[in-house]
């Protein structure tokens, strides 16, 4: 190297080494180097050394951080940077100094006086992808001289308008030099926030929103829930150059499909917010799909050198369609005066605040921190959208499962009425069957056997005959009205049994009294009545035949919701039977038989010379039914 050379490059060094020293502070324990020596050229090593007779040409001064969208409009990298620095003081033998670098896009090689101590990977294409990754590159301290250093990075990166985001240009923020151990916090503390941070959203989202993409599919009916699952998917797939820092394909393809991406997520934005709406465009199902198609064509026909452009236009023409649709869902959330729609305008109206950052900060540079914070409001509210819409669909099926328990009830319900409506009707015809059958049966007894009985008592001269044909007459009677099943009034029921009791006990010379209630409005049914008068008959012959008695009475009454009857004699009273039964002939086994039919019971009370008791008793709801 010349002497005139060697002489530029000293002050050009020490320029920079002066600008340094002055921007730090005295008792600072880093140094903040915010100017370096630029120069682009990929070559081995800085271009000023490799072609001393271009140097002043090449390298130039510039303040870091250097955004190449205003210092290198339309240029590209390669480039390098060349920073001079005195050795640093070590507060111990072991303490290591590093090299902070916030940013490089996109990647980035650092050699320490001549010598590489650090490469980020690929420095050709495909381009390893470190925008937005904090790198902490430490410095051997045997390759640090005593006295002046010099660092060179070189970093490979885009023009701004070969990208879609003007913070994925290249670029070099400023460097900051001191001890690792405490540069390493720094790094960490902005790792978090610019890479750990966004990856731990982005496979929120990525998880959710496949999990809601398959719910909203399976069920057509909460459409909605697709559409918000694709959202999350799409959004997440925009940070996947977080996990995938190589890949096997160019830039300007990675850019293109970065890109295109933006149309589908407007798809599903749109759609999602109008399917929440409980609304279905034609138009949209139309022409947003057109829209997919037509927004990576003009990028194609554009071509790489006006891709920043086209993407920002689309970017505002999409960032309109999303706002229309969500002002059109919350107008229906306020119109429907639903309860949730406070919680969506707000989270809306932070996702369009975080939009507009976004996009002035692409306009007009400055500070990433802006934006970046921007990019994470985007997941975060996305999170608490689809928190909500789960929360909102286990609701939903809660309810249907209340409803479905609900109408499980009502259709069990409806069956045993069925089912009850039918043995009802079952048994009516039965009953109707049954009462027509025993009409016929009453009309031939009374025409054909009745006439018979009746003519054989007016007819025969044998007294034992006449009364034997009377009594069968009066019998058959008694059946064909039990058989024609006509209610009997209490009242009147009390009176025939009255008369024929009284009208036999005083025929067989036995003193009777008889006592029962009066102006009863109960009804008999026939079968009551024929069953009790039976009874009351076979109680009366026992009286005159068994008894030997001179007095019998007859109480009825009705108490407790029960009909009673107690038939009382002084006769001799019944033999017990050998094993100890009074139903032993009789008849009481017969009696009891007739009231069990009527769900009542009889009982016989009797003893050897102290008279006879019978006691019936009948329910009334089995024997009696309100006269109307």
């Amino acid at each position: 190297m010349s002497p005139p050379a060697l002489l530029r490059r000293l002050s050009s060094l020490l320029t920079v080494l002066l600008f340094a020293l002055l921007s730090l502070p005295a008792a600072a324990q880093t140094l903040r180097i915010t100017s370096a020596l630029a120069a682009p050229g990929d070559t081995p090593g800085f271009p000023a050394d490799a072609d001393a007779a271009d140097a002043d040409a090449d390298a130039k001064p510039v303040s870091l951080p250097d955004d190449w969208s205003r210092s290198r409009p339309g240029a590209s990298g390669p480039v390098w940077y060349r920073i001079g620095f005195r050795a640093p003081e070590r507060p111990g033998d072991d303490e290591l100094s590093a090299l902070y670098i916030e940013r490089a896009c996109t990647n980035l090689e650092v050699y320490l006086n001549g010598q590489l101590v650090f490469s980020g990977g690929r420095m050709r294409e495909p381009l390893t992808n470190n925008c937005g990754q904090p790198q902490l590159v430490t410095l051997p301290s045997a390759l640090i001289a005593p006295e002046l250093n010099t660092l060179d990075i070189k970093v490979a990166g885009q023009s701004m308008a070969r990208v879609g985001s003007r913070w994925r240009a290249g670029g070099l923020s400023a460097l900051e030099l001191g001890p690792q151990s405490l540069l390493l916090h720094r790094q960490a503390r902005q790792h978090t926030f610019a890479v750990a941070l966004p990856q731990a959203l982005s496979a929120t989202l990525l998880l959710m929103g496949s999990f809601m993409f398959v719910l909203g599919t399976i069920n057509r009916r909460e459409s909605h829930l697709a559409y918000f699952g694709a959202l999350t998917v799409l959004w997440s797939a925009l940070e996947a150059r977080l996990w995938l820092r190589t890949v096997p394909v160019d830039a300007a393809v990675a850019e293109f499909l970065l890109c295109s991406l933006l149309a589908f997520i407007t798809l599903a934005a749109v759609q999602f917010l109008l399917r929440y709406a409980q609304h279905r465009s034609r138009i949209a199902d139309r022409l947003l799909p057109l829209q997919c198609a037509a927004m990576p064509a003009t990028l194609v026909l554009a071509g790489p050198e006006r891709l920043h452009v086209l993407t920002m236009l689309w970017s505002l023409v999409l960032g309109l369609q999303v706002g229309a649709a969500a002002i059109y869902y919350l107008r229906a959330q306020w119109r429907g005066h639903s309860r949730s729609s406070w919680v969506m305008a707000a989270t809306l109206g932070t996702l369009a605040l975080a939009g507009l950052v976004e996009f002035v900060s692409q306009q007009v540079g400055g500070s990433p921190m802006p934006a970046q914070a921007a990019r994470l409001v985007a997941p975060l509210m996305f999170v608490v959208v689809g928190l909500r819409l789960v929360q909102q669909h286990g609701r939903a099926l809660q309810e249907a499962e209340l409803g479905r328990a609900h109408l499980e009830e009502r259709v069990r319900e409806a069956t045993a009425e069925i089912e009850r409506n039918f043995r009802q009707l079952a048994e009516l015809r039965v009953e109707q069957i049954t009462e027509r059958e025993r009409k016929r049966i009453a009309a031939d007894l009374h025409d054909d056997l009745g006439a018979k009985l009746l003519t054989i008592v007016h007819t025969s001269d044998d007294q034992r005959i006449s009364t034997l044909a009377r009594e069968a007459l009066e019998e058959m009677r008694l059946s064909v009205r039990g058989l024609t099943g006509r209610a009997v009034r209490l009242a009147d029921a009390l009176g025939d049994w009255r008369a024929e009791v009284v009208n036999r006990l005083a025929q067989a010379g036995i003193q009777a009294e008889w006592e029962a209630p009066e102006d009863l409005t109960q009804m008999l049914s026939a079968r009551a009545f024929v069953q009790t008068t039976r009874i009351l008959r076979e109680a009366t012959s026992n009286i005159i035949k068994h008894s030997g008695g001179s007095h019998a009475s007859v109480t009825c009454t009705v108490a407790d919701g029960d009909f009673k009857v107690v038939v009382q004699d002084d006769g001799d009273g019944i033999k017990i039977e050998n094993d100890g039964r009074l139903d032993r002939g009789h008849g009481m086994a017969t009696m009891k038989n007739r009231a069990k039919q009527l769900q009542g019971q009889c009982l016989v009370e009797s003893a050897p010379g102290r008279g006879t008791v019978i006691r019936l008793t009948i329910p009334l709801d089995r024997a009696l039914e309100a006269a109307s």
